[in-house]
């Protein structure tokens, strides 16, 4: 049976999906071509988060839709906000200081074939605190998990995992590598975008010859 509070739930999922699309679409950060991602699989549609993030107003009212999730009961009291480089480093600093809690940032780190995330520059998360990560866009998953560790080693109680846009098609878990625990992913908007291992055997746009843009941190888009 479906309960008001559920049902105002749904729709307000539902809202903030709908607003969240309008304010990608409007800043032109929704784009078309032959993309390189992160993860280096290949997709026809890239999201340029930071056509959004460059706008103060935008950026506020998305964290603002996380906010809103938490009251005052115990159980959704937050210690700080933590996300990872680079658009998670704004997301995490704007959740924070409208919850009025800290925000923190982990950097990768690259050991031969192997990625994790540190809180460096001081940062600390002391044991038992309750730790809210966020991120911008998720294909994969694998910058927040790379940052599950560092926060479970620390002491933290990850409380739940948002992020902007879903991309995976909602394909993508986030299951600690360290402990197996799954913990929750709440996106604002979820897409299925499909992306595609390189190569012509299996991209269409590598296929059909299409030049190929290296977007963002993994390079420039022309």
């Amino acid at each position: 049976m479906t309960t008001l509070r559920s049902a105002l739930d749904d729709a307000a999922r539902v809202a903030a999906a709908h607003r969240t699309e309008e304010l990608f679409r409007r800043s032109g950060a929704l784009r078309e071509g032959h993309f390189l991602l992160k993860s280096g699989r290949h997709s026809d549609r890239y999201l340029e988060k930071f056509l959004v993030l460059q706008d103060p107003a935008a950026t506020s009212e998305l964290c603002s839709m996380w906010v809103a999730e938490y009251g005052a009961a115990p159980e959704d009291q937050l210690d700080l906000v933590a996300g990872p480089t680079t658009g998670g480093v704004i997301l995490a600093f704007e959740t924070a200081r409208q919850i009025g809690t800290r925000g923190i940032f982990a950097e990768e780190v690259r050991e031969g074939e192997t990625v994790r995330r540190e809180f460096r520059r001081g940062f600390r998360i002391q044991p038992g605190e309750r730790v809210l990560l966020v991120d911008d866009i998720l294909t994969t998953g694998g910058s927040l998990l790379a940052m599950i560790p560092a926060v479970e080693e620390a002491g933290g109680e990850i409380v739940a995992c948002h992020v902007l846009v879903d991309r995976s098609g909602g394909l993508a878990s986030l299951t600690s590598p360290r402990t197996g625990r799954s913990y929750p992913l709440r996106p604002l908007w979820a897409l299925d975008l499909p992306t595609w291992e390189a190569g012509p055997a299996t991209c269409p746009r590598c296929a059909a010859g299409d030049p190929l843009k290296a977007p963002g941190s993994t390079g420039t888009a022309t």
